[in-house]
């Protein structure tokens, strides 16, 4: 996954290498021999599957509409887990949460991040996301959304 390179506000240097991803995070697991057992023990592992299933899920229904998917991370540790880009010039970023109390880092990061973009030439979000295993979606008094991983299916 490429990282998105926007229009800033102030002159952050914007990391650019990519990022790579399993086409399926199955496949990690299976490779990891990791049972339920072992992930749910495991916070830290189980947390990079779901952000890498958050990915897939997201990057089809981008490209679904002819859109990108893009990281973003900066030199101050900044990040989005993904950058939707559409060719309109729409965008918005995302943030994969696996535990419901990291919802407010993921929210704060996402509009530490807007709060950066030049809007003349990059224009607002369209939205900011966290996904994360709740059972209901919602907006949050901040604008963030916040999304069940069970939503990101057909």
């Amino acid at each position: 996954m490429p990282a998105w390179s926007p229009r800033l506000r102030s002159k952050t240097a914007i990391r650019t290498g990519i990022t790579r991803f399993f086409t399926d995070p199955a496949i990690a697991a299976y490779f990891l021999d990791s049972s339920p057992d072992d992930l749910l023990s495991d916070f830290n592992a189980y947390g990079f599957l779901f952000e890498a299933l958050v990915i897939r899920d997201l990057r089809i229904y981008a490209e679904s509409i002819n859109g990108r998917i893009y990281h973003y991370r900066d030199k101050n540790g900044l990040e989005a887990d993904a950058i939707i880009h559409l060719h309109n010039g729409k965008w918005a970023a995302v943030e994969a949460k696996l535990g419901s109390n990291r919802i407010n880092e993921g929210a704060k990061n996402l509009l530490k991040l807007a709060s950066l973009i030049e809007e003349k030439e990059m224009g607002k979000p369209e939205f900011l996301m966290v996904v994360a295993c709740t059972e209901y979606a919602y907006e949050r008094e901040d604008g963030v959304l916040v999304v069940p991983i069970a939503t990101l299916k057909n």
